[in-house]
């Protein structure tokens, strides 16, 4: 819990384990043998980031959300992304009140501590786009009068792959304002029996309540702000940032949003490592999950591989050359 003091907490590493510890449990109750998906949604909660999920339909990527959801004693709101969907339904309107005689604000469901944006890229790049302020500036603008949105906020974002029907494409500064993007994948075969045996007569969604309130969020995201991160693991960020952008067979090299969220998710990393300094290793475990989804591979030279391919082994051979720093704290 917060003391009441900006920026200060009373938590420790022992309090800060013992509650992402309750959290992670009570999502992988939900989510069979996916722990690193499970990790990766409560670092960009910590983190203050936003997470994008994509894979194909029905392997749990809204679950996932929804059970994050469930986990925080917080306002949950869950904003299915159609074709017919307006930035309105998103961000909310204005409304004329005949008796009041003057326009009152219609909240929209973006005004949540935890939001699901499922399917979001079903939705055109107009609607899409509703999101941008209030990811970037946690604030909402309508007809000229900006209102903040509840501390903490989370955007966990579903998508399916572009091949798919029916969808669009990302725009760049929409997926520069997710902290980080991944997969689900399916599961492997003992997992997906026992889904069959505990999903038969019941929803296991129906079963988690709260572990953790909204404020004990804020205070976890205090602690996790406070690890401490050394000028050369700082620097060791930028050259790994500045060297997506000097790549060859990258046409869109990593932003300095990418960098200064890479670090942000590294500090949650080593909390959740039980360390209250980051290390080299930490950096370089979130390089692909932060960075890959903000690059676009060059025109050209692909070898046979996907644009994905590409990028991935682009960043696999950064991490490789970019000198390591040896004292870390």
């Amino acid at each position: 819990m917060t003391d009441g003091t900006l920026g200060r907490t009373n938590e420790t590493a022992e309090t800060f384990a013992e509650a992402t510890a309750a959290i992670g449990a009570s999502v992988s109750k939900v989510i069979d043998g996916k722990p690193g998906a499970v990790r990766a949604a409560l670092v960009c909660l910590l983190a203050e980031g936003h997470l994008l999920i994509e894979d194909v339909p029905g392997v749990g990527k809204t679950m996932l959300a929804r059970a994050l959801g469930a986990t925080v004693d917080a306002t949950v709101r869950r904003i299915q992304f159609t074709p017919d969907l307006l930035p309105g339904d998103v961000t909310g309107v204005s409304v004329y009140d005949p008796v009041e005689r003057r326009f009152e604000f219609k909240p929209g469901a973006i005004f949540a501590h935890i939001v699901i944006a499922d399917e979001i890229n079903r939705s055109s790049p107009k609607t899409q786009s509703a999101l941008l302020e209030a990811m970037e500036e946690r604030q909402v603008t309508v007809d000229g009068t900006s209102r903040h949105l509840p501390d903490p906020f989370l955007v966990v974002a579903t998508q399916n792959p572009l091949e798919m029907e029916g969808t669009y494409a990302l725009p760049e500064a929409q997926r520069d304002r997710f902290m980080m993007r991944i997969s689900m994948g399916y599961p492997d075969a003992a997992d997906e029996a026992l889904m069959l045996r505990q999903r038969d007569t019941e929803n296991p969604l129906h079963a988690l309540t709260p572990v953790v309130t909204a404020e004990r969020i804020a205070s976890l995201i205090t602690y996790a702000r406070g690890i401490h991160v050394s000028p050369s693991v700082e620097e060791y960020a930028v050259g790994l940032a500045r060297a997506t952008r000097a790549h060859p067979e990258l046409r869109l090299g990593a932003s300095p949003r990418a960098t200064l969220q890479l670090v942000r998710a590294a500090k949650v990393w080593a909390a959740l490592e039980g360390r209250e300094f980051v290390i080299p290793d930490d950096v370089a475990t979130l390089l692909e999950p932060v960075f890959a989804h903000r690059l676009i591979a060059a025109r050209g030279i692909s070898r046979g591989r996907s644009g994905a391919d590409t990028v991935s082994a682009a960043l696999q051979g950064i991490a490789a050359a970019v000198r390591v720093p040896l004292a870390a704290h």
